[in-house]
């Protein structure tokens, strides 16, 4: 949606909202120009419904004004004495145009003092649940959002289980870009299992002022930047079909930062030429070939925390651990039925061109232990462009900063030259940072390695805080990982957790409150 399609519908909504209100703003003692007027009109409404003027803010928050449009059409309504449940029903199935029958061929008077609570216990509630819901949808949108963790990627960093609080605020929470959609879901109406959101109109979308930028290391929440977005793997690109921040939302480690050169050799990261130094809390993983003979599996993965399983190779003298972190490698080199552990390293030489491997073009040799060096862009910078550095950058020019942004960017190539909707291209500037990010599984996680960088317009926020932990291959109460409730993402040491002060805190409150109330009473 461009600027003047906005223009456009603002201008739309204020006819609509003048035709169907002039009369009631008369009504009410005010003029009818009254209702005309862009944002006055909303804070001459609210005094005329009696609530508070600051209730204009919430009009202009995407989501939340879904929400208090039902409220407005149903507080008018009652304003000008149609307050029964029938009234509030026609109000909100006819999208508020109500209203206009009241406006016109109603001659009840305007309520100035009627009695603004609810005359019914049903309604009260549903009151309250319509408030509960716009104060969780603005902390949901712009301050904390909850997280699962869905995948083993980033064990042994992260546990699959781990729910996590993603503070919006670190980075700078974003505004909406999806102007219509069910507040407190993502992508899918639960149990129906259907889309939550329409596509159009779609907003511009800006990021708030944050207090912090993405750092080498920072576990980051985002969008998955090709999610529907066919990789050029296997076909030319195409328009995307899901809003940005209707993708899939990922978590991964950014192991490399706008501005960074970046390789990878024999399964090590290195940043501008130097060996990736992890934060103490990370833990790698790789995958293993084990030699040895009477491995009890279970116990094994169990004692030695194998993610991902363990299994015997087919008519083959040796078994695979398909995840074991650095951490606990030593403690199972020296089991006594372990002969010998190495690690499965892809070498160069026995690769082939991979499609699967980003820039998903087949023409180098690279794989998932050994890849690059390559350029992560960043904002204001310029490359050079050719026929072989297009293929880093086309999905960059075709659609981060292409069709995401409104601009209908094509690239081609002819007799060896490269060019942007015809005109020749041999230099390009970057409008916006990138990242690129990695699971700590490093042999089982789908991450930059495959589909490439991350726009920081994807960039969701920074996981801070594990509330609970569930190991899904236990029962209840032992799969209660007890050790990690409470305790921050982020910081060095072992992780200390502060469930045992938040229930002496919880004790401490409702022991004031139930002697408080026993002294009044």
């Amino acid at each position: 949606m461009t600027l003047v399609d906005i223009l456009i519908l603002i201008l739309v909504v204020q006819v609509v909202h003048f035709l169907g209100t002039w009369k009631l703003y008369k009504r009410a003692g005010r003029s009818a120009w009254q209702a005309a007027i862009p944002i006055y009109n909303a804070i001459v409404l609210f005094s005329i419904i009696k609530r508070p003027w600051w209730w204009v803010i919430l009009m202009f928050i995407p989501i939340v004004q879904l929400l208090m449009f039902p409220v407005i059409w149903v507080e008018t309504a009652k304003s000008f004495g149609h307050d029964d449940t029938k009234d509030g029903v026609l109000s909100v199935v006819t999208l508020g145009f109500y209203l206009y029958y009241i406006n016109y061929f109603s001659t009840n008077e305007y309520q100035g003092s009627r009695e603004l609570k609810a005359k019914t216990k049903a309604g009260e509630t549903l009151g309250s649940i319509i408030f509960a819901v716009v104060a969780a949808t603005i902390v949901h949108t712009y301050f904390i959002q909850p997280f699962t963790i869905p995948t083993s990627s980033l064990e042994k960093s992260l546990y699959v289980g781990d729910f996590l609080f993603v503070s919006k605020f670190h980075y700078g929470a974003r505004t909406p870009g999806t102007a219509v959609a069910l507040p407190m879901v993502h992508d899918t109406i639960p149990v129906v299992k259907t889309k939550s959101y329409l596509n159009e109109p779609q907003l511009p979308m800006f990021r708030l002022p944050g207090f912090e930028n993405v750092s080498r290391n920072d576990i980051v929440v985002f969008n998955w930047p090709v999610d529907t977005v066919p990789y050029f793997r296997y076909s030319g690109p195409e328009s995307y079909i899901k809003p940005i921040d209707k993708k899939s939302n990922y978590v991964k480690r950014a192991v490399g930062v706008a501005g960074d050169s970046l390789q990878i050799i024999d399964g090590k990261v290195y940043t501008n030429g130097k060996p990736l130094q992890l934060p103490e809390r990370a833990d790698l993983q790789y995958s293993y070939d084990v030699y040895g003979e009477n491995f009890n599996m279970e116990v094994l993965i169990d004692r030695y925390e194998i993610t991902d399983g363990f299994a015997r190779y087919k008519n083959q003298d040796k078994y695979f651990a398909a995840a074991i972190s650095e951490s606990n490698l030593s403690r199972f080199e020296k089991s006594p039925n372990v002969k010998k552990l190495v690690r499965n390293i892809e070498s160069i030489e026995d690769t082939e061109p991979n499609k699967a491997i980003f820039p998903n073009q087949a023409k180098r040799d690279w794989n998932k232990d050994n890849f690059g060096p390559i350029y992560i862009p960043e904002a204001g910078k310029t490359v050079d462009i050719d026929v072989n550095s297009i293929d880093f950058y086309r999905q960059i020019i075709e659609v981060y900063e292409g069709r995401e942004m409104g601009i209908d960017n094509t690239i081609t190539v002819k007799d060896n030259q490269v060019l942007l909707n015809g005109e020749p291209l041999t230099s390009y500037t970057f409008k916006q940072n990138y990242y690129w990010m990695m699971g700590d599984n490093r042999h089982n996680s789908e991450d930059s390695r495959y589909w490439g960088y991350v726009p920081e317009n994807h960039v969701v926020g920074k996981p801070v805080f594990i509330w609970l932990s569930l190991d899904y291959d236990k029962s209840f109460p032992n799969n209660i990982r007890w050790d990690r409730m409470f305790t921050t993402v982020a910081g060095e040491g072992e992780r200390v957790s502060y469930l045992p002060y938040f229930l002496i805190g919880l004790v401490v409150i409702f022991g004031i409150n139930y002697f408080r109330k026993k002294r009044k009473s």
